[in-house]
Parts: C-alpha cells; structure tokens; sequence
C-alpha cells in the first residue's frame, strides 16, 4: 500500500492523525516542517519571515525531495504537510508520487479557535505568535484574527478540496482515535467517492 500524505489547514489534526496512522498502519511518520527544520536548521516560520516566501518554497521542495528519497527503501508511511504546501506545486509533484493526498477537513471555527489560543502578546500588548499570513496583515485584536482566517479557510478550502484524492471531515466532538477511524475508512476505498462522512 503506498504512503498517505495528509493535507489541509493549520489546526486540522495532520501531526496528531499522522501519528496515531502511522500506529495504526506500522508505519513510519513524518512532517514536511521537520523535514525542513532539519534539512535548513531553522522552522518554516523563520525562513518565511528572514528569509521570504520564495525561500521557503524552495526549502520545502528540498526537504520533500529528500524525504522521498528517504522513503525509497519503504513500502509505506504517513506524511503530515505543512498547511501552506497546497500553494508550492514543485513539493506536491514530488509527495504526490509516494502515494494518496488525504485532505483533513476541519471546521473553520475549531482551525480559527486553535490559531486564537496559541496568541501570545509582547509588552506593548502586541499580538505575536500568529500565522504569517495573519501576522503579515496586523490584526489590531483577536476579532480581526478571525476575519483575517475566515477569507483565508474560504480560499485554502477550495485548493485542498482540488488537490485531494480523499476528503475526510474532522468532527469536532468526536475523539481523535474515532477520527482516525474515518480516515481508515476512507482510505478502504479510493475509488469511492471523494468525501467521507461516515
């Protein structure tokens, strides 16, 4: 069976379904961020903000490249993405080559909820600790934040909803193993239709 590489917002689950998968399947796993923190020695959101947009493309095509080459002598493993990776064709090209994209569609109030608990404020009572992409856009309080995420899900949504070849919905009140659970399901059958809601 080849490799399952999860997609889909910041927030939807993939480091915490990828681990619990790759349980499952016995299986290794692995995260296209790690892949380029170890690959550059610095985490995604440094790259983008020292170093620009074009770099971290760049970096994260070569962390991919190098973790298919990793994965030449496996059958199988589970790979979580980062959430901006929909917008590097150059990384899918390479990923989508290992096996099935499994786009994790969590709700925009439980993604948004989670972006707004990781908010720390400096001194000055500045927000820090977001998203680049909100970051980028000096959200002046925590309801700007979540006007700034919601066009932002509207627009990821769509592109993941593109990209995938499965599409699992992430219930909020279920439990992380019942979730995985759908995304076992889903995985049973490819040829089915694309959205697995049960």
């Amino acid at each position: 069976m080849s490799s399952i590489i999860l997609l889909g917002i910041k927030h939807c689950g993939k480091s915490t379904q990828g681990k619990l998968l790759a349980k499952h399947f016995d299986c290794p796993f692995f995260d296209t961020d790690d892949e380029v923190t170890v690959l550059t020695g610095k985490n995604p959101r440094q790259i983008y903000t020292e170093q620009g947009k074009e770099a971290f493309l760049e970096a994260e095509k070569l962390a991919c490249e190098k973790l298919a080459d990793k994965l030449s002598s496996i059958n199988k493993a589970v790979i979580a993405t980062g959430g901006g990776i929909c917008n590097n064709p150059a990384a899918l090209e390479v990923l989508h080559k290992l096996g099935t994209f499994v786009f994790l569609n969590a709700d925009e109030k439980t993604a948004a909820n989670r972006i707004v608990w990781e908010i720390k404020y400096d001194s000055d009572g500045k927000m820090k600790n977001l998203p680049a992409y909100i970051a980028n856009k000096n959200p002046a309080n925590v309801k700007e934040v979540r006007a700034i995420f919601h066009d932002f899900y509207i627009e990821r949504q769509k592109i993941y909803e593109d990209l995938c070849d499965i599409e699992v919905k992430m219930e909020h009140s279920a439990s992380k193993s019942e979730n995985m659970e759908r995304i076992v399901n889903a995985l049973g059958g490819v040829a089915t239709p694309k959205v697995a809601t049960s």
